[in-house]
């Protein structure tokens, strides 16, 4: 493997470095204050903003490997370019890349037919709403996405879909209008990865009621947010099913594949930023007569949170190459493994930071208390850590 970037790669990180220096860390503030001043229930006017001058320098859509609608870049190329972005909360969104619309856009983009990307996929791709993906439910352990038992049954020329979901993120979004969902259209059939099926359901059809929305350690996310959401008699056209009856789990396991680096390294980003801040603040303040930076225990720590951060990019940079030689099938144990290292790693690092801040880093005063609620949140809704292991693990009896 060479970890040499590609020219292409290496233009676009220092255009993305800049944007971010000059525009989005300043941000951040503003779109806390903004979201405040409307009670959380209107997107801050400066997102959009800042989503116009992206799409401006040609910093748009930059997930996508194909050119018509990308920037042509394989997961090698996009991880390095994901690890800044992820940086900043906001950043993501700002450059049309972040979850869950990144990779309903990759699946539409794959398995949807023209008028399906037509309708959804174009005003994705252009940033002029967004969408949710809907799949875990209360009622069953949904680690195990063949336990899912929401129904999409078949009446004519249309299917009805009834069901409890939670956790479809972005529902509540005022530009959200398209849900991802998934179901079973054929529970009766031995083979259980061939009853799920995935519709295209808009969000302003009748019968989908917003139960509660969902906090994750006290942050809501408004107006993005997370939500239990119930499907009464929710009636889509036929033509709203994703690549056919029975093959959701299929449509399933692509969306996760890529979807994994994306988050991998955005969490990177944040890991490295905190470790930033770390220092930052260990070197202004004073504690029992020294600079909390000279204390031996903050050195440790600095240094521990060095190697795991570089460890982890390594990891995933490595995971990415695998996916871009031998495909996601043959990459399974490596996107497993970044899986398990990626979020932990995170989470350690950013309660070292917090620690390094002292009260200040339990506020809103700086990125650290979100950003870990958001990484521990990914060990379990990227999949839990458990699943991950297992996998790793019978992979890695079958090599011997």
């Amino acid at each position: 493997m060479d970890f040499e970037h590609s020219p292409h790669t290496r233009a676009l990180r220092e255009q993305l470095t800049a944007f971010m220096d000059a525009h989005v860390y300043p941000a951040e503030r503003i779109v806390h204050e903004q979201a405040a001043a409307s009670g959380h229930t209107a997107v801050a006017p400066v997102i959009e903003e800042l989503k116009a001058r992206a799409k401006a320098e040609g910093l748009w859509n930059l997930f996508l490997p194909d050119s018509e609608h990308g920037a042509g870049l394989n997961n090698s190329d996009y991880a390095p370019l994901a690890e800044l972005m992820g940086r900043s909360p906001i950043g993501p969104e700002v450059f049309n890349c972040s979850a869950p619309d990144s990779g309903n856009m990759e699946i539409l983009a794959r398995y949807g037919t023209v008028a399906q990307q037509d309708r959804w996929l174009t005003p994705l791709l252009e940033g002029r709403i967004r969408s949710c993906f809907s799949m875990t439910e209360p009622g069953v352990a949904s680690s195990d996405a063949t336990n899912i038992e929401a129904e999409i049954r078949r009446d004519g020329d249309h299917y009805v879909v009834n069901g409890r979901k939670w956790w479809t993120s972005g529902i509540t979004d005022p530009r959200c209008e398209l849900i991802i969902f998934m179901g079973k259209t054929n529970a009766a059939t031995e083979d259980k990865y061939r009853q799920q099926s995935m519709l295209l359901i808009p969000r302003d059809a009748p019968g989908v009621r917003i139960v509660r929305n969902l906090q994750v350690f006290g942050w809501d996310d408004a107006p993005h947010g997370h939500s239990e959401v119930v499907y009464e008699d929710v009636r889509v056209p036929v033509e709203n099913i994703l690549l056919g009856e029975d093959r959701g789990f299929e449509i399933a396991q692509g969306r996760l594949g890529p979807g994994r680096i994306h988050h991998c390294m955005r969490l990177v980003g944040r890991a490295e930023r905190c470790l930033e801040l770390m220092c930052a603040r260990s070197k202004e303040r004073v504690a029992f007569g020294k600079p909390i930076a000279n204390q031996t225990v903050t050195m440790e720590r600095i240094a521990q949170a060095r190697v795991l951060i570089d460890q982890c990019r390594l990891l995933t940079l490595h995971a990415a190459w695998k996916m871009d030689t031998v495909g996601i099938k043959g990459a399974r144990k490596e996107i497993a493994m970044i899986k398990v290292a990626a979020p932990s790693m995170a989470c350690q690092v950013i309660d070292w930071a917090i620690q390094a801040h002292g009260a200040a880093g339990l506020s809103q005063d700086f990125i650290l208390a979100r950003s870990y609620a958001q990484a521990r949140g990914l060990r379990i809704a990227d999949g839990p850590d458990e699943v991950h292991r297992n996998q790793i693990a019978r992979l890695e009896l079958a090599d011997h």
